[in-house]
């Protein structure tokens, strides 16, 4: 199967020890990753943090993507993501799994509505989709609705528009 036309180049140069900088080549100022001591400086995320990292973002982004098709007014939105690391039948370090922790704030009035994204984001990550194929993705989603003034309109029946 051919590659999507929209598929994403990243480069990576090795600047000292285990520390790379990172270029996305999308004008944007380059990342620096690193390995914890011993064997780096800390300087900069490690390849799991920047997995986390990517998981957490494409889950957010499709669950934001979501809310506001659904006309609900996304407030805020956090997440917190750990990638626990375990050792395979030879002894050796892999990512066992990874769990995110979604915390939406929206204005109420749309509890029906809010319902049906968290049935369907997960769905549209196309990150977290991949990265399932090999190591096991815990979400975790608790809202936040914030009090309304009563005018806006609910429906069990709506769905993202």
């Amino acid at each position: 199967m051919p590659a999507e036309r929209n598929a994403s180049m990243v480069h990576l140069r090795l600047e000292e020890g285990y520390r790379f900088t990172v270029d996305f080549g999308d004008g944007l100022g380059p990342l620096t990753m690193d390995e914890p001591p011993p064997l780096g400086g800390a300087e900069g995320p490690n390849a799991s943090a920047v997995l986390g990292a990517a998981v957490g973002n494409c889950l957010s982004a499709s669950l934001a993507y979501c809310l506001r098709r659904a006309h609900l007014d996304v407030v805020g939105l956090s997440a917190d993501v750990e990638v626990a690391p375990q050792r395979d039948e030879r002894g050796r370090l892999r990512i066992g799994s990874v769990q995110v922790h979604l915390r939406p704030v929206v204005d109420g009035g749309g509890e029906g509505r809010l319902t049906r994204c968290l049935e369907l984001f997960e769905d549209f990550c196309v990150v977290t989709a991949s990265v399932r194929r090999g190591i096991p993705v815990e979400v975790r989603v608790d809202p936040e609705v914030l009090p309304t003034s009563g005018t806006a309109h609910d429906s069990a029946e709506e769905g993202p528009a």
